[in-house]
């Protein structure tokens, strides 16, 4: 059996590789749009090019789509691996410096170099190739994220932690993100603003997350697993475990978390890829010099820290028993952050209605990975990990950008650039869709607490007593 209380080591791998994973997500998730918009379809482009190719809609959908389902795949096909030849340090290390890498070089990309790589002269041409080069490079960025992030790293803490303190663990993974976001946020609101080049911006974290991987070279520990796949089994049986009716009924309560948090997910999925953009031109009372001032920025980072701390207190302290209750709460404070967003346009009503909704965020990520991690066969933990990317990716990033970009073209607000080309903006009503489809999570909720699964996760679901602890 583990211990609860883990060793430093652990803690110091959980804080860097989850931080520098979630900066590499949150660069490729929320500012590889704002570059799509600013830097491809505007600086520049024709009226006739953006009039003739695809809609930049359609194209962040399109890409966010694209990257989950190479997610998801990656996912399936590195987390079985990984199971199979018991190793997770080359996988995390090794991937990490690669994908810092190529998140650095999507600064380089432009109509201008693919033009000219080539040899394009039609301004449609050249945009709809730029475009796709975008889209692709987003998908190769997300094929190494995904071998060592979403299947390596997280199987890595699957393996190394127990039920008893994974509460508390994913207590600080779901802290993470909202400081990521805090910190490329500001870093990146001086690359919306023109203040700095994307490509500086792009090199400069990208560099990070490979010094992180080469970091985890001499850090990090494969855990001295005791049970591990079966020698003889098949490889592509393995890849498609969870597939199996009987492996699914076996594990129903982990399936039924996983729809729920899929619902979440989807719903979170319909405005961010626009946030950014929503935020820059509707919100924002100027464009240009103003863009995201220390002020704001500031003043909204000490908001989303207070709120996570505040929360993080509170669960930390949290009882199994409590995670029902503490659910719902979660879903009424999204909600009402949500629907309070569609209303507001000035900065200081944004940041009012942010607060519930990053509240309800960040306490459904605690609540709903813990109990994923307690599910989740211990000695699968990598062929679980194409599960979860499953109902945590493809689905949400192929529904969720689809049903904004429906919201947006229902509403279609535009603006005329400095260069004389008509742009449309995301509008309020992707907060008020996304609200709804939170509802719907009521369903498989209610079902979790009736039948108690979320209160009866425990290490027996799992084989985690057989296994031992990481070296520490």
């Amino acid at each position: 059996m583990k211990d609860k209380k883990l060793p430093l080591r652990l803690w110091f791998n959980f804080i860097l590789f989850g931080m520098m994973g979630q900066i590499a997500w949150n660069i490729e998730n929320m500012y590889f749009n704002t570059f799509l918009y600013n830097n491809i379809y505007s600086n520049g482009a024709t009226q006739a090019a953006v009039d003739s190719a695809i809609p930049y809609t359609s194209a962040i959908s399109l890409m966010v789509a694209l990257s989950a389902v190479t997610a998801v795949v990656t996912t399936f096909v590195m987390g079985t691996l990984s199971d199979r030849l018991n190793k997770r340090k080359v996988f995390i290390s090794v991937g990490y410096i690669i994908w810092g890498l190529i998140t650095a070089s999507f600064g380089f990309i432009s109509r201008d170099l693919i033009a000219s790589v080539f040899h394009l002269s039609g301004e449609t041409q050249i945009l709809t190739a730029t475009v796709w080069t975008v889209i692709m490079m987003d998908c190769i960025m997300t094929f190494m994220g995904s071998t060592s992030n979403d299947s390596a790293f997280n199987a890595w803490v699957t393996d190394v932690t127990s039920p008893e303190n994974r509460p508390l663990v994913e207590t600080v993974f779901a802290a993470l993100p909202i400081v990521a976001m805090g910190l490329v946020v500001v870093f990146g609101s001086l690359a919306q603003s023109g203040k700095i080049s994307y490509m500086l911006f792009f090199g400069v974290l990208g560099l990070f997350v490979s010094f992180c991987g080469v970091v985890g070279l001499f850090s990090l520990k494969d855990p001295e697993r005791k049970i591990q796949s079966k020698s003889d089994s098949n490889y592509w049986s393995d890849l498609f475990y969870g597939f199996r009716p009987s492996v699914i009924k076996e594990n129903s309560g982990l399936y039924l978390v996983l729809v729920t948090s899929c619902i979440f997910s989807v719903a979170t999925q319909v405005y961010f890829p626009y946030l950014l953009i929503y935020v820059q031109y509707v919100v924002l009372p100027k464009v240009g010099d103003n863009l995201f001032s220390a002020p704001i920025i500031v003043s909204a980072i000490v908001c989303v820290i207070t709120m996570i701390s505040g929360i993080v207190g509170l669960l930390s302290a949290s009882k199994k028993k409590s995670r029902g209750s503490m659910l719902l709460v979660s879903m009424f404070c999204s909600i009402v952050g949500l629907l309070l967003l569609g209303f507001s346009k000035s900065i200081p009503l944004f940041l009012i209605a942010a607060a519930p909704t990053v509240v309800g965020y960040a306490m459904q990520g605690i609540l709903l990975n813990a109990t994923i991690r307690d599910l989740t066969p211990q000695d699968k933990a990598g062929q679980f990990q194409g599960v979860r990317m499953i109902f945590g990716v493809l689905i949400p990033m192929v529904l969720g950008p689809v049903t904004g970009a429906l919201a947006i073209e229902r509403s279609a607000v535009t603006y005329l650039d400095e260069f004389g080309t008509v742009q449309t903006v995301p509008t309020e009503l992707m907060f008020t869709f996304s609200a709804i489809i939170s509802l719907l999570a009521l369903i498989p909720l209610f079902v979790l607490i009736r039948k108690g699964i979320l209160n009866s996760a425990h290490s027996d679901t799992s084989t985690s007593d057989e296994t031992s602890d990481a070296t520490a």
